[in-house]
């Protein structure tokens, strides 16, 4: 079995995976005549195919033991999917870079609280792994048409876990 650490989630060590959605960057402002700060379009959503159109929804997810036997990962092949923690507790995500015959060997990395993910369309992914306890999340994707959900199980696990002192 592959054990894989998690790491710290970065704009930058992130990027070629999807955008890190939090209060970061320079790209904001102040609005209500200065008694609130936009930070401005944090992510890029898609949506395409028949019919489609954003979804926003909310997702109650249930913690995993770690470490985490990660046998499968997901990808959405006409939309974008954002996960943006309403809690500020961390979360692990997981991404694997597209390979010749599937998703390549995962990466992994520990959201700081108040950190969501976007990942792009056709991007395999972890399912929604929460740390410790249950965590509610704001969900951006795609509706329509179509389907929008391919899964891939690994011919064997990964183990992933947390960097000390993490839970």
């Amino acid at each position: 079995m592959t054990r894989i650490i998690a790491r710290p989630l970065t704009r930058e060590n992130f990027a070629e995976f999807g955008d890190v959605i939090d209060m970061g960057g320079d790209n904001h402002y102040p609005i209500n005549g200065g008694r609130a700060e936009r930070y401005h379009d944090l992510a890029t959503v898609e949506a395409q195919g028949p019919n489609a159109r954003v979804l926003i929804s909310m997702v109650r997810g249930t913690p995993y033991d770690f470490p985490l036997k990660l046998t499968m990962v997901e990808r959405h092949p006409i939309g974008s999917q954002a996960f943006i923690p309403l809690s500020p507790r961390p979360f692990l995500v997981i991404v694997c870079h597209d390979g010749d015959e599937g998703p390549g060997e995962p990466h992994a990395f520990i959201t700081a609280p108040g950190q969501g993910v976007n990942y792009p369309r056709n991007r395999w992914h972890g399912v929604l792994t929460p740390i410790g306890e249950a965590q509610d999340f704001l969900v951006v994707d795609r509706g329509g048409d179509g389907s929008n959900l391919e899964e891939c199980h690994f011919s064997h696990a990964y183990e992933i876990d947390l960097p000390n002192g993490t839970a």
